[in-house]
């Protein structure tokens, strides 16, 4: 019935109902950007409250406009939810203390609906005996909504999610003879991209799970079972997990789990065993995630080096191979034409710094385009072409769903106008992984803080891994050039731990004076071009205070009538091709009342003394190396200004970790 209601509208109204979902993303002040929540559940022998709200707490990072539990106790349904933050969740549950060993919990962003609690998940049937927790957006939800309001259903919420329980409630009334066979039947009802995990009164020992689209990773324990959005929630219990597929079901169950697909077809499917530490995800004594992990990058890129440089290449032997060792099919490199770079945020900064690479290095033509962007614009097809994929998470919904496209549009065509797919990742798990051909795994470990920090810097070092590899195949540069870059790669490690040590203490006392500033400009040529826009993104996303990045050189094109006193101007000046020209538009600055902040090398800094009012000095390397280091203090500034503005920096608002909806 309901597959039928979705094939009538699938065009005209269809578009319609796209159209209206655009305005309203568009003009709401709730739906903001549909980012990523968070879901738990639990199966087992132990108290089921305790653990989902631990497992929600390690997933707050996703979203924290809500949160709520679900649990069945003497063959009820026990629904706890609370606005805010987690604490105002677990300030409920002292109050309404429960021993069920079943249940799900649900950590919002808002996506539909208002961040109010009626909106919170878990969301219950109307005869409240059904309830679901969703990560994802359902985009035939209003559809759905009207034809079951018309059949006399009232709904409690403005949420997307609330149809489904009353979906599974129905066909439980009607012809389902399983939990599990509830919700195979609803899901060919949904559009959209979803994970869903959902628990039934009347099935008191089962609990059901379905991905679509939006990660769902299932964990093994002891007569135990759990399931998450993200590993981080399963750490402290288990190290035997299980990534479901797009497509794929389970039942979970005091017993075991089984995993079908949607058509109902039993799968056969083993865990793996992670080698992560719970403690990778405790602050460790820093006051933030984000610190914490700032200072994790010398041993980040300590890591890369000893996982992609061939120890046994030395330059002077003249060697048959390459430097870099990525493991990568001999295909990726055949008749190499041109590279297509897609990537949203943080990582489409990195990217730009990897587009200078390949350019300069490998001699490859290359282009980076916002996946958002390329999907409803994608570039005109050409031959043998590589199309890297770049997201940290390996979720990111625009970049995945822009790769599935550039592959099926390049599908049954020609050999050499066949699709290429290498990704990024920092997740090798991820759903990126089974959508490409190969990953470049970038080895940072788990990053909670919402703004990436070591992320980034592990991506730009992916860049310089491939770039290199490249260069060497393609004989772009002499074997000393290359073995002139890997020297300077290795001591990359040092010089960030020698900018932590000299260099925080001062950012510290520097932020005080940017409490009350309400814009940022910040500046930067070539290859730090990126990070001056890094740098403006995460002042932006902590801080809240407005920055702009621009290449120095399009300053007096318009943006210049943006400064005066009260407008500091961080300028990236790294010694190397650009830093007169750098400098020159610095002065252009100064001469509009502008402070100047400066980072630049420390060889440098006597005569940057005359020119800038405040100095971010960092260890001297070439211009080509400089990326890496020149972003750790502008970091470090974000990191001290929001946090002197007593904000929560782990978790700003208005974002999450990951967008795995459009």
């Amino acid at each position: 019935m309901w597959v039928k209601t979705i094939n009538k509208y699938k065009h005209s109204r269809r578009i319609r109902e796209i159209t209206l979902q655009l305005i309203t993303i568009e003009h709401s002040l709730t739906i903001g950007n549909s980012y990523m929540c968070g879901i738990v559940g639990y199966i087992g022998t132990q108290t089921a409250t305790e653990i989902l709200v631990s497992g929600l707490e390690r997933l707050a990072y996703r979203g924290y406009d809500s949160a709520g539990v679900a649990t069945i106790s003497e063959g009820k349904l026990n629904c706890v939810r609370a606005k805010g933050k987690l604490y105002n969740l677990r300030e409920k549950l002292e109050r309404d203390v429960t021993q069920s060993q079943i249940g799900i919990g649900h950590t919002r962003w808002a996506t539909h609906g208002k961040p109010e609690e009626h909106n919170a998940h878990p969301h219950l049937d109307q005869a409240m005996g059904v309830a679901v927790v969703q990560n994802g957006i359902i985009e035939n939800y209003r559809e759905l909504r009207e034809e079951l309001i018309s059949k006399g259903y009232e709904f409690r919420s403005e949420t997307d999610t609330e149809v489904i329980p009353n979906l599974i409630a129905e066909a439980l009334a009607n012809s389902a003879s399983s939990l599990l066979e509830a919700v195979r039947q609803v899901i060919p009802c949904l559009e959209g991209q979803f994970a869903i995990a959902v628990i039934s009164a009347d099935h008191p020992y089962e609990l059901v799970v379905a991905r679509q689209q939006a990660p769902l990773t299932l964990g093994f324990g002891q007569g135990e079972f759990f399931c998450a959005s993200d590993v981080t929630a399963l750490l402290p219990y288990t190290h035997a997990v299980l990534t479901l597929d797009k497509g794929e079901m389970a039942r979970l169950t005091p017993l075991g789990v089984e995993i079908y697909s949607f058509e109902g077809d039993r799968l056969t499917k083993f865990p793996r065993t992670l080698d992560w530490n719970p403690t990778q995800t405790e602050k460790q004594g820093f006051r933030h995630y984000m610190l914490k992990e700032i200072y994790e990058q010398p041993g980040v890129v300590r890591t890369c080096l000893e996982s992609y440089l061939n120890p046994n290449w030395h330059a002077d032997e003249n060697p048959d191979f390459s430097p870099v060792t990525l493991g990568l099919s001999p295909r990726i490199y055949e008749n190499l034409e041109q590279i297509q770079i897609l990537a949203c945020g943080t990582s489409w900064h990195a990217s730009l710094v990897g587009k200078y690479l390949l350019e300069q290095l490998a001699n490859i033509p290359t282009t980076v385009d916002y996946a958002s962007e390329f999907r409803y614009s994608p570039r005109p097809l050409i031959a043998n072409t590589l199309t890297i994929g770049v997201t940290q998470s390996g979720e990111t919904a625009d970049t995945l769903a822009a790769l599935e496209m550039e592959r099926d549009r390049r599908a049954n065509l020609e050999p050499k106008f066949q699709v290429r797919l290498l990704g990024i990742t920092n997740r090798p798990e991820s759903s990126l992984a089974q959508l490409v051909d190969q990953i470049v795994n970038t080895q940072a470990g788990i990053e909670i803080g919402v703004a990436a920090t070591k992320t980034f810097v592990a991506q730009v070092m992916g860049f310089y891994f491939l770039a290199l590899d490249l260069a060497y195949r393609r004989q772009t540069l002499s074997m000393e050039r290359i073995g002139e870059i890997i020297d300077g790669l290795r001591h990359i490690p040092t010089h960030i731990e020698k900018i932590l040590e000299t260099q925080e203490s001062y950012l510290e006392e520097l932020a005080h004076e940017f409490v009350e500033t309400q814009d940022f400009i910040f500046v930067g040529r070539g290859i730090n071009f990126p990070i001056a826009l890094e740098g403006a993104l995460k002042l932006k996303e902590i801080s809240y205070i407005h920055a702009e990045a621009y290449p120095a050189g399009e300053m007096k094109h318009g943006p210049i009538a943006l400064l005066d006193s009260k407008v500091p101007v961080v300028a990236v000046a790294m010694p190397g091709n650009v830093y007169e020209k750098v400098i020159s538009n610095a002065q252009e600055a100064k001469a509009r009342d502008a402070r100047l902040i400066g980072v630049t090398s420390a060889m440098n800094a006597q005569e940057a003394a005359h020119i800038f009012d405040d100095l971010l000095t960092v260890p001297e390397v070439e211009e080509l190396i400089s990326p890496i280091l020149a972003v750790i203090p502008l970091q470090l500034l974000a990191y001290h200004i929001a946090a002197r503005r007593g904000l929560d920096v782990d978790q700003p608002r208005n974002l999450a970790k990951s967008v795995t909806v459009e």
